[in-house]
């Protein structure tokens, strides 16, 4: 049986296809890589394999605006948790239609705080593994249109993600992100942002932080890879303002998509 399916022994990526174009393709390349390296997967000819299937993906389904999922399993094997290390990689690629978020972008969301916890793990943090059971959870919490996403918190109550995004902040014209070295996902976006911000002569500060330095914050927006940046107007009592660092990370992106 597939590890994939019995143990969640894999990695995933997420890309946004825009105007048949993946987007930030390296990226997610070097990201499945680390993953792979991490978890002892066999990545040697992987990339090929997955280009291959993204250009035949591409060539029959061309789509304006997209979502190509890559999936990676440490392949097939006998009953139990020991994994040979003669295993074929099991690869999956899926090409579907994406929603249009351009509103989300503009007006900004409303997030909320989640309940569940996210688990410490230094060997895990940052790589996109299968296992998202505690996404799902997060998730679960609720269910109402008006609410775009949920904040997330460590076992020890540092802020660190939400169930599918990073989140920055800006105090006093900074930018800030959690630090991810034991617990989330080291999104693609999130290091675009960085690198962005780096080139601006702003570079992003990092850290662990508690929900209370959003007390301070005067601009707050969460990002990934298909959403791209959601500016954020209200987390339950907090409420800010749309503002020029937000808009100037979300314009100084659209330059990055045309490279």
């Amino acid at each position: 049986m597939d590890r994939g399916l019995c143990y969640g022994d894999g990695l995933f990526e997420t890309i946004k296809v825009f105007q048949n174009k993946p987007l930030l393709l390296d990226a997610h390349f070097s990201r499945l890589a680390l993953g792979c390296e991490r978890l002892g997967i066999a990545s040697d000819g992987l990339k090929d394999r997955f280009k291959a299937d993204i250009s035949d993906l591409l060539a029959v389904n061309p789509h304006s605006l997209a979502v190509l999922k890559l999936t990676v399993t440490r392949g097939a094997g006998p009953r139990g948790y020991f994994a040979a290390n003669n295993l074929r990689p099991t690869t999956i690629s899926s090409l579907s239609i994406a929603p249009d978020f351009t509103h989300k972008a503009m007006e900004g969301v409303v997030l909320r705080w989640c309940h569940t916890p996210l688990s410490i793990n230094p060997l895990l943090a940052g790589i996109k593994h299968l296992n998202r059971l505690e996404q799902v959870l997060a998730r679960k919490e609720w269910d109402t249109a008006d609410i775009s996403e949920g904040l997330m918190k460590d076992a020890d109550g540092f802020l660190i993600e939400g169930t599918m995004s990073n989140i920055f902040w800006v105090e006093q014209g900074r930018l800030y992100t959690p630090e991810l070295d034991r617990s989330g996902v080291a999104g693609v976006l999130r290091q675009t942002v960085i690198d962005i911000a780096a080139r601006q002569n702003n570079p992003v500060l990092t850290g662990r932080f508690t929900e209370t330095v959003l007390k301070k914050a005067e601009e707050v927006f969460i990002c990934n890879s298909l959403i791209d940046i959601w500016p954020v107007r209200k987390l339950e009592v907090m409420e800010w303002q749309i503002g020029p660092h937000t808009r100037r990370i979300q314009a100084l992106l659209k330059e990055e998509y045309s490279v």
